[in-house]
């Protein structure tokens, strides 16, 4: 196998696929980087079984030449070394070859390494995912809605289906649900599905965060296939498949309030520097608990309390208020993620009661929801 690749390009798809790797994979070979060239271009692979990663170079690019001098041919190199490697050369090409008895040589100028290799045979197979099932998406629109969601999912591990975030399509309309049951977060829009429709397909939170990371802010399509135990998410040059989770979401439908006593509409930017500045003081308590008090129509009160240090207290004029008075409490970081993830200039918060749910939803549209549950107390 030989290959002359640009460096940049090299660079930014082993950063792709590092993303996968674990040094501590259950087995020894995938703590390494697969790379297989052939004609038309590289493949560069990690995986640590429960996540995958492909990534595409093809040769030639839009009249560029990534790759050429291309014998065919696929090696493993270590994980550990590889990357800095490639960072570190001195120039922007970069030739790698392999011997038969698997020695990487990667030259750049001047400077020449030489390192063990691993034979790609031993590669374990990756899952394969049928794509007759599949529908597409703008890239961009999906990590919103990532974003908007994942940040509610349980790091706890004594419920682990709560770990992930639960995709439903039905009636072209897919749906993004996320709960820890102390919030929830869900965010839904309208795609042309071609007649698909799933259920209970729930995604690991760190499965999603890595896409995420990887994917370009583009209107680029993106590919999304489901198969009863893996996903697989296909955009131009970048395969990411992950593993999903096993057993039944929880219902949610029915925890989301249908009426309220108290509305209150605000500036989400004020709203959210009043809650961090008040969040200030409860750093050290278990909750991070702030207290809201409405005093009139348009005047709220933001608290908090801890006996060792100290109380604050800031009064915000908000939009307006409707219904009944109120005063309750809440976790200031599940209500500032709540209300960072909304991605609006104003909210409304819908409030039925002091020891009831609560949910935040941007003033012009229901189609992202955070809903989250009060702290009692004494």
């Amino acid at each position: 196998m030989k290959f002359v690749i640009q460096r940049n390009r090299l660079v930014d798809s082993v950063q792709d696929v590092m993303k996968a790797i674990s040094s501590r994979a259950a087995i020894p070979i995938l703590t390494g980087i697969k790379i297989e060239a052939k004609k038309h271009g590289i493949t560069l692979t990690g995986s640590d079984s429960d996540i995958s990663i492909e990534s595409y170079i093809p040769s030639e690019q839009d009249g560029e030449i990534n790759v050429d001098q291309i014998i065919e041919g696929s090696i493993v190199i270590d994980a550990r070394y590889f990357p800095d490697i490639i960072r570190k050369l001195p120039e922007n090409t970069v030739e790698i070859s392999v011997s038969d008895q698997l020695l990487v040589t990667i030259r750049s100028g001047k400077a020449e390494f030489n390192i063990n290799g691993l034979d790609a045979d031993e590669y374990p197979l990756l899952p394969e995912v049928q794509t007759e099932d599949s529908f597409t998406m703008p890239i961009d629109l999906l990590k919103y809605m990532i974003s908007q969601t994942v940040f509610a999912v349980s790091t706890m591990e004594t419920r682990p289906i709560l770990t992930g975030v639960n995709m439903t399509l039905k009636d072209n309309r897919l749906n993004f649900t996320a709960t820890d049951s102390h919030r929830l977060a869900s965010r839904h829009v309208p795609i042309d599905a071609n007649g698909l429709e799933f259920s209970n397909v729930v995604v690991p939170g760190k499965s999603l965060n890595e896409l995420n990371k990887i994917l370009d802010d583009t209107e680029e399509l993106v590919e999304i296939s489901v198969t009863a135990n893996q996903i697989l998410f296909k955009s131009k040059h970048l395969n990411f498949m992950s593993r999903l989770l096993e057993g039944n979401y929880p219902e949610t439908s029915r925890l989301i309030p249908t009426q309220s006593k108290t509305t209150l509409y605000a500036n989400t930017k004020e709203l959210i520097q009043a809650i961090d500045r008040a969040s200030l003081l409860a750093k050290d308590e278990r909750n991070n608990v702030v207290r809201l008090s409405t005093i009139n129509e348009q005047l709220i009160e933001i608290m908090s309390h801890s006996p060792e240090i100290g109380h604050v207290e800031e009064e915000i004029p908000i939009k307006a208020i409707e219904g009944e008075e109120l005063n309750i409490s809440f976790s200031s970081k599940y209500m500032l993620d709540g209300l960072r993830a909304i991605h609006s200039d104003e909210v409304s918060i819908e409030f039925t009661g002091s020891m009831r749910p609560f949910i935040i939803r941007p003033i012009n549209g229901e189609e992202v929801l955070q809903l989250i549950l009060p702290v009692r107390t004494y």
